[in-house]
């Protein structure tokens, strides 16, 4: 069994797909609809055939009250590893991506948490072990 896709509810998935690809850096792996549905996926670039991310209109009550918790409790929608967290906390501030907590110390990891313009908070991480 394997990890493939990854649901992240989206007020507007053309907003979220510019986000996600213009200043997150993935790649877009699939795009096609029918009729008002829209299947949008996104990829890393260090991992292409890797695990997606379905960015989901989260155009149902259930969706959208989902969403709009984790957002009002401080909870991240998704969280992304990375190698250097100062180095992307840097490059992202300087493309204009909104941090909602700049890099901080925890237990075995340094965190940053974002802001996707989507209805989202999305965590980055940098394991200090392994």
């Amino acid at each position: 069994m394997k990890l493939k896709i990854m649901t992240l509810y989206v007020d507007d998935q053309e907003k979220a797909l510019q986000f996600y690809t213009e200043k997150l850096g993935f790649q877009k792996k699939n795009d096609f609809g029918n009729g008002s549905y829209r299947w949008l996926t996104v990829s890393s670039p260090e991992d292409p055939n890797g695990p997606e991310l379905h960015l989901e209109l989260n155009g149902s009550p259930v969706a959208s009250a989902y969403q709009q918790g984790l957002r009002a409790q401080g909870t991240p929608a998704a969280m992304f590893f990375v190698s250097d967290i100062e180095g992307e906390y840097d490059r992202l501030s300087k493309s204009g991506v909104r941090f909602t907590m700049p890099v901080t110390k925890t237990t075995g990891s340094r965190i940053a948490q974002l802001d996707d313009t989507c209805g989202n908070l999305i965590q980055l991480t940098q394991l200090e072990w392994g």
